[in-house]
């Protein structure tokens, strides 16, 4: 049985945006894990699925479920986390980062303000394993836009019930809010992470498969 559980998040760290509306956020949150769960425990029975088809059927309907709940769970948990517990300096080797690929901090907070202002779901600074850069992705729907092989460093919600409310049709303060509260110390520990994850690999023990085993 599969039973992941909401993580907790102190939301009293939070400054500008109110206890209201991040209980109301994180109720939604809470109805991503919990569809996920459910979706992961119907057990799969060949005679349900002889419909199969990419047009509608309960395959598709199930697959289509399944990603956009387990997406929303994952980006809700990173947004979440870099948005609370204080450490609103920026600083560390994600800053200089920052620095040496957007030109410089001002030049990256524009940036991010204007994909969070064009999309309307998400937007993610991440690692690219293509080039090992920081690149700005925008994403409408949980998963819809998704990079395959891209490591998240931070996550904007955009989606109008992160902010509207608070600030009703005024995103921009929302988006400026939001800044103000990035936990720069989870950044940086995933930047690290992401580092630790493209150290050499040890390849003197080969892994060898027996025969027949294909």
């Amino acid at each position: 049985m599969y039973n992941i559980k909401p993580d907790t998040f102190d939301f009293k760290s939070v400054k500008g945006i109110s206890m209201k509306q991040l209980e109301e956020h994180y109720k939604l949150y809470v109805g991503y894990v919990t569809k996920l769960n459910e979706i992961w425990n119907i057990p799969y029975i060949p005679s349900n699925y002889t419909d199969s088809n990419p047009t509608y059927s309960k395959m598709r309907s199930l697959k289509l479920g399944e990603t956009y709940s387990l997406d929303g769970v994952k980006l809700h948990n990173l947004y979440f986390q870099n948005m609370t517990n204080g450490n609103n300096t920026p600083c560390g080797p994600i800053l200089d980062a920052i620095n040496r690929e957007f030109s410089n901090y001002d030049n990256f907070i524009s940036y991010l303000t204007n994909v969070g202002l064009s999309m309307r779901g998400w937007v993610i600074l991440t690692i690219d394993s293509i080039d090992n850069k920081l690149h700005i992705i925008g994403s409408d729907l949980h998963d819809t836009g998704a990079v395959w092989l891209s490591y998240p460093i931070l996550v904007m919600d955009v989606y109008e019930h992160a902010y509207f409310m608070d600030f009703g049709t005024d995103r921009k303060k929302y988006i400026s809010t939001f800044i103000e509260n990035i936990n720069w110390k989870v950044l940086n520990e995933r930047f690290q992470y992401y580092i630790s994850l493209k150290k050499p690999v040890n390849m003197s023990r080969h892994i060898t498969c027996p025969m027949g085993f294909f």
